[in-house]
């Protein structure tokens, strides 16, 4: 393993080269311990005036290997840039200061070097920490270090950047070429893609703010990612797993028997199938063994010492879930995986960096394969992570050719919810409702009501509407994968703004459909909704004696123009009875930035169209 690692490291590599210096007029970095007063007189950033920090400058030279990072604090929400946190990087290689301007005076508080605080996280990486002195609103924190080239350059973050450069030579016979992920440009463009020498650099850019349905954070920044076409490294996937698959470090464990095996073993060939096979397996991992709450691609002390202590990280857990399945007569692959902390993995470039964890790929049937991650309590073996979805996976195939695996579902994953009530005088309503949750639905709300408990369960249940009263929650199938989560209801609401002479219904209950996502009039991120979120709304409602319908939405059906997303409703009235029928019908996963416009304006009306009201009069 340790072979992989040094390999690894060649594509970090650089050589000095006399680092460009930016064009006139362009915003830059200043030699470290040199001040521009008017920085630290700034009351807030000029392209985002509501940041509570920015990023002055952010610069990589490959002159000297060295990284200058400076930063403005606008306000006391702002001084949490002041905790720092880096990967892998010498300490003793780190100088830092905070610049005050006191009394119109510069002061400089230097970082106490016993501040600084180095911890391993395993065998191979270490996490360097400190907390910048004397750091209050005003305050501009800058730090310089040394580090080799970096597999991926961030010109975007969590605050705004006035400006971000990478400048760097790559060395001897290398040969890099740069895949960019920007929609600004460039203030500073040297080389070409493949050019030995090139300079990138970036200014006035935003800060990514959280959006709803963002998949991978990283993904959506504006970066710069190399790929090394060099022979002399690894620089495919298929080479980088070969190298693990050939460690000793990696599969010497494989070839030993787990205590305690052989009953799990027999009583999985046993089962007639393979889908029970995994089940059953799956099951029995996922139970015994408990996450340690490390997520790491590899394991740290193996299989047998995780599996003898029921503990382990997610690795260990699920080589162990591969190794069980495996015994038991079942085809099953290791696949590497990545995670949304990160950039998602790179079919074309073989990163280490965008690796996160180790889980398990069985190919059912040429149509069918099954994700495993026994690491956490609420997964289902038939259900791939959510986490995972839209993404690539590498499969540990020794061979010539690796095999990249895009994890996708495109099977509807259905959410009902079944209404019976009656609406008294007044605006009183009781009734009964059921509502059935598969896949990811049952998913999510298993790890709900087991981590919040019942009472928080219910009363998000109920979307905190205190017109809403639960009066009984009964939930069954809670502990059988294969069947959907029923949430049985007995629940009385009074329905607001009603009086004695108007009632108001809203038929849109115990859904979590009642207030739109995407009212922002612009999108940074693409829209990433992992699964074909499918919802239908079946609602009988009888009308008190004295009242008749005095307006309804009308039947209607509204398509996407794309024809992606489909909602159909339906309200009709027969013998003091009101029938309703919503259903959302989603075909597709994944929506562009680009497409944002179009898509806000369908949801816009959608979600006037689900909350439209009935409204019964008195004669």
């Amino acid at each position: 393993m340790h072979k992989i690692f040094t390999l690894l490291t060649l594509f970090f590599i650089s050589l000095s080269v006399q680092g460009q210096q930016p064009v006139q007029n362009t915003p830059a970095d200043e030699p470290y311990g040199k001040i521009n007063k008017a920085d630290l007189e700034l009351q807030s950033c000029d392209f985002e005036k509501d940041a509570n920090a920015e990023v002055l400058f952010d610069v990589y030279h490959s002159d000297d290997n060295m990284r200058h990072v400076r930063v403005k604090i606008f306000n006391e929400h702002g001084e949490n840039q002041a905790n720092i946190r880096m990967l892998n990087i010498e300490a003793g290689s780190i100088k830092a200061e905070t610049i005050n301007l006191e009394d119109g005076k510069i002061t400089i508080t230097p970082l106490d070097r016993k501040s600084i605080f180095k911890q391993g996280l395993d065998k191979f990486n270490t996490v360097i920490t400190f907390t910048m002195p004397n750091v209050k609103a005003g305050s501009i924190i800058e730090y310089e270090y040394s580090e080799g080239m970096p597999a991926i350059w961030y010109f975007q973050g969590d605050i705004p950047t006035r400006y971000s450069e990478l400048n760097m030579l790559f060395p001897g016979t290398l040969v890099f070429r740069l895949i960019p992920h920007i929609h600004q440009p460039y203030v500073k463009d040297v080389g070409d893609p493949t050019d030995k020498y090139q300079v990138k650099a970036m200014a006035n850019i935003p800060s990514l703010p959280n959006e709803p349905y963002m998949s991978s954070r990283p993904a959506n920044l504006q970066r710069m990612e190399f790929i090394n076409m060099s022979e002399i490294v690894i620089n495919s996937w298929t080479k980088l797993v070969n190298e693990i698959l050939e460690s000793a470090y990696f599969t010497v464990e494989f070839d030993k028997n787990l205590p305690g095996e052989k009953p799990i073993i027999a009583q999985a060939k046993s089962l007639k199938t393979v889908d029970a096979k995994i089940a059953f397996v799956f099951d029995t991992v996922r139970k015994v063994m408990a996450n340690n709450s490390q997520t790491n691609f590899f394991t740290i002390e193996g299989i047998l010492k995780p599996w003898e202590t029921r503990t382990g990280n997610t690795s260990e857990i699920n080589m162990i879930l591969y190794d069980l399945l495996h015994k038991s007569g079942v085809d099953a692959q290791l696949i590497m995986m990545g995670s949304k902390e990160k950039a998602k993995i790179n079919p074309a470039s073989a990163n280490l960096d965008l690796i996160s964890n180790m889980m398990v790929y069985v190919q059912v049937d040429s149509s069918t394969f099954y994700l495993l991650d026994a690491s956490n309590k609420y997964n289902l073996y038939n259900v791939i992570p959510k986490d995972q979805l839209n993404t690539f996976g590498i499969l540990l195939h020794k061979g010539d050719d690796s095999k990249t695996v895009f994890i996708n579902n495109d099977n509807p994953v259905l959410q009902s919810v079944n209404i019976t009530a009656e609406i008294k005088p007044g605006g009183k309503m009781m009734g009964t409702a059921q509502v059935i949750s598969d896949s990811y639905n049952k998913e999510y709300s298993l790890s709900k009501y087991n981590i919040d408990g019942e009472k928080k369960f219910t009363d998000d249940f109920k979307n905190n509407d205190n017109s809403l009263q639960i009066k009984s929650l009964k939930m069954e199938n809670m502990t059988v994968d294969s069947l959907p989560l029923l949430q049985d209801v007995n629940f009385s609401m009074d329905l607001a703004g009603s009086d004695e002479s108007y009632i108001y219904l809203n038929p849109n209950l115990f859904t979590s459909l009642q207030k739109n996502p995407f009212t922002n009039t612009e999108r940074w991120s693409d829209i990433d909704f992992g699964y074909r979120d499918n919802l239908v709304i079946n609602g009988a409602f009888t009308i008190p004696a004295g009242y008749k319908i005095d307006a309804k939405p009308k039947n209607i059906t509204m398509v996407m123009p794309d024809t992606s997303i489909t909602f159909k409703r339906s309200v009709n009235e027969q013998d003091g009875i009101i029938t309703v029928r919503y259903v959302i019908n989603h075909k597709k996963t994944l929506y562009f930035r680009k497409d944002y416009p179009e898509f806000s304006a369908f949801y816009q009306k959608l979600y006037e169209m689900l909350n439209e009201q009935i409204v019964l009069k008195k004669i």
